[in-house]
């Protein structure tokens, strides 16, 4: 898995409530297993205007602006819903490393954090001023520091934020949960010889 350490990018705003996991990646695509690249699956739907395949210019992420953007900054329980980790596969591929939202489904927030992805929640004011800053100026810049645990918007304000210590030592380190296991590979080595020492008395 990729570290997170810090992460300057351009930040797309989708400020509407509850958007779920559906919206996020139509069910019809949850087939595909993770080797596939799933970042065309990403907001399939919002995407295209109704019953096209036409891109819709009025969808933030199809505008030239916020094609470089690697954070999301969303409304409140961004990716509620049905626990799809494909939600996550989706945000991965198509380059994103970080959301901001008031609130996140939990089981999206805990896949994010398996996947290298880090929810920041900030307080709903804080997002709304940050929403409002990228939407005056497209293409602004937000920079999330998750070893100083701050998000600096584009007008130089800086919020600070909480994340689990364990979830974050592991993005730090960009570990998964199988490079998790591989890194104690000593520790779980020293262990079974231990064990098989005393149960061969």
């Amino acid at each position: 898995m990729e570290a997170f350490t810090r992460l300057d990018s351009v930040a797309v705003p989708l400020p509407r409530p509850n958007i779920d996991t559906d919206q996020i990646i139509p069910g019809r695509f949850l087939s595909r297993p993770r080797e596939v690249d799933h970042s065309a699956f990403l907001f399939h739907d919002a995407r295209r205007l109704p019953g096209t395949e036409e891109p819709n210019p009025d969808f933030p992420l199809n505008q030239e602006a916020y094609r470089p953007a690697r954070i999301i900054v969303a409304g409140r329980n961004f990716a509620c819903g049905s626990s799809r980790e494909s939600a996550v596969w989706a945000l991965f591929d198509a380059g994103f490393r970080c959301a901001i939202a008031p609130s996140f489904g939990d089981i999206f927030r805990n896949n994010g954090m398996k996947n290298g992805l880090l929810p920041v929640v900030l307080p709903a004011e804080a997002v709304a001023a940050l929403i409002a800053q990228i939407e005056a100026a497209p293409g602004a810049r937000v920079t999330v520091d998750l070893v100083a645990l701050t998000v600096t918007f584009p007008d130089g304000t800086v919020h600070g934020f909480e994340v689990d210590p364990f979830a974050r030592h592991c993005l730090l380190e960009g570990l998964d949960e199988i490079g998790l296991t591989l890194s104690l590979e000593d520790q779980i080595a020293a262990f079974e010889r231990r064990f098989g020492r005393e149960n061969s008395r």
